[in-house]
């Protein structure tokens, strides 16, 4: 037996602590702690967007790797991220119309995807699964993905950390890119904890499809009837998986007890940024695609994904493309697409019949407004970032355009976001009509917006003389090889 005067103290200081760590642990997250899965290691490394990170990529041949890009075939190959050394790394091409296009026009400047455990079961970077590197196909700019993951990570919607990177092949020059942490295992720990849900990215079959179910449209209750959604799963999943997410999907087309199966409040925050930065090449646009679907519970929400067409430069599948910049930036909050598409897309229209929640949406835009556009915060954040990027745009041997048209793409980004503020600002206070009818039978209170020319973003044309220049940079590495 333990004989000591303080022994009983120190029994009940002991347990005293051992309560306490139990509270820490079960409720961590209400008093404020952040659980450790938000902090993982390559957030703080690769992810630390204060400055500009060296990615070499070693490979034996890049000029058949750059060959076979349209294949999209994962490679294997040595990665070097600031300075340290990562072999037998998964990679290869990545996108769908900017593929396309890039393969169509000649270039060799492709986005890619680099995996750690496609050829190494655990393979990971601090923690990571797989990122890509975002090539700014059509954004002169270089910015327009990470200023709208910034407005969405302030509008506290679950978003890909990114930060740019200077990439090398075998150590000689190739670009400036956007690495971006892909949704898959590791993004899920990170936003949702160790017991997170299923992650999916919806995508289209054909443009000349329905796809009914990348919409999210109810269809019946056979699985295989949502192949858009259900083959593209970034986890395995079950029938039951699958179930619940049909559960879900038919409450939403009921526009009844939406609250069961959707996480309304963070859906609402997700469509008044993307409604704000004009993006049709999403689910609100022809397609439908370019989003995220996270399923926990048997509740959904939509997850932000690719924004190098947004700011009104989409055009695909349009009959009549848009490019007036007077219609653009002013364009209607309260009917962000044509009724044939609206009356499709019942995560976004079986919401706004709500008023409560119709309510919440415009209350989110005053708070993006207010908070992120009319107080400085947005032409900080831009400032900084250009300033960061400049000398590394400047000496980018394979970019799809001079460094004067990235300065002029950098100008034009800021004044179309500003001018887009104060249209909105406009519909929300009830000056300018908040509808395409409204503003079509009104147009003269809106936002006079003819001085932007939306090409100045990123341009075809572009495209057409970043050739020789990509041809330049690809012949340096492969004749240096050989």
């Amino acid at each position: 037996m333990i004989n000591h005067k303080y022994i009983d103290p120190i029994c009940v200081g002991a347990a005293v602590l051992a309560v306490l760590l139990t509270l820490v642990l079960l409720f961590g997250e209400q008093l404020g702690i952040p659980k450790a899965s938000a902090n993982p290691g390559y957030a703080t490394r690769l992810f630390d967007d204060s400055r500009v990170h060296t990615i070499d990529i070693q490979m034996e041949d890049w000029g058949a790797f750059i060959g076979n890009a349209g294949k999209e075939e994962y490679t294997a190959c040595t990665v070097e991220i600031d300075g340290e050394t990562f072999p037998n790394i998964g990679l290869r091409a990545k996108g769908n119309n900017s593929l396309r296009l890039t393969e169509e026009y000649g270039l060799s400047r492709f986005s890619l995807k680099l995996e750690f455990d496609q050829f190494s079961d655990g393979g990971n970077y601090y923690g990571l699964d797989k990122f890509s590197l975002d090539a700014s196909f059509q954004d002169n700019s270089y910015l327009k993905t990470c200023m709208v993951y910034d407005m969405m990570t302030f509008m506290e919607v679950p978003a890909p950390l990114c930060s740019y990177a200077w990439v090398t092949v075998n150590g000689q020059d190739w670009g400036l890119f956007l690495a971006v942490e892909e949704p898959e295992e590791a993004f899920a720990r990170r936003n949702f904890g160790k017991h997170y849900g299923k992650l999916y990215k919806p995508d289209y079959r054909s443009l000349n499809d329905e796809n009914a179910d990348v919409a999210l449209q109810y269809i019946d209750e056979d699985p295989g009837s949502y192949p858009g959604i259900f083959e593209n799963a970034k986890f395995n999943v079950s029938k039951t998986d699958q179930k619940r997410v049909i559960d879900a999907l038919r409450t939403l087309s009921s526009g009844e007890n939406l609250e069961s199966a959707i996480q309304v409040d963070e859906v609402l925050r997700y469509f008044a940024v993307q409604v704000f930065v004009m993006n049709w090449d999403s689910y609100l646009g022809h397609t439908g695609h370019n989003y995220f679907l996270y399923e926990k519970d048997g509740v959904l929400s939509i997850l932000p994904w690719d924004y190098n067409l947004a700011f009104g430069t989409y055009a695909l599948g349009m009959t009549d493309p848009i490019k007036d910049p007077n219609i653009l930036i002013n364009y209607p909050i309260n009917t962000p697409a044509e009724g044939s598409v609206m009356l499709n897309r019942p995560l976004y229209h079986n919401l706004m019949k709500h008023s409560e929640y119709f309510a919440r949406y415009h209350a989110y835009f005053d708070q993006l407004l207010s908070e992120y556009f009319e107080n400085g915060r947005f032409e900080a954040v831009l400032r900084q970032k250009e300033t960061l990027i400049a000398p590394y745009v400047q000496k980018d041997p394979t970019a799809f355009c001079s460094y004067e048209d990235h300065r002029l793409a950098v100008d034009t980004l800021t004044r179309v976001c500003l001018l887009r503020a104060q249209s909105v600002r406009g519909q929300l206070n009830g000056e300018i009509p908040a509808t395409i009818r409204g503003q079509q039978e009104y147009p003269e209170p809106r936002i006079d917006a003819s001085e932007i020319r939306l090409t100045d973003l990123g341009d075809f044309d572009d495209l057409e003389q970043a050739r020789t220049r990509q041809e330049d940079a690809l012949k340096k590495i492969t004749y240096r090889r050989e």
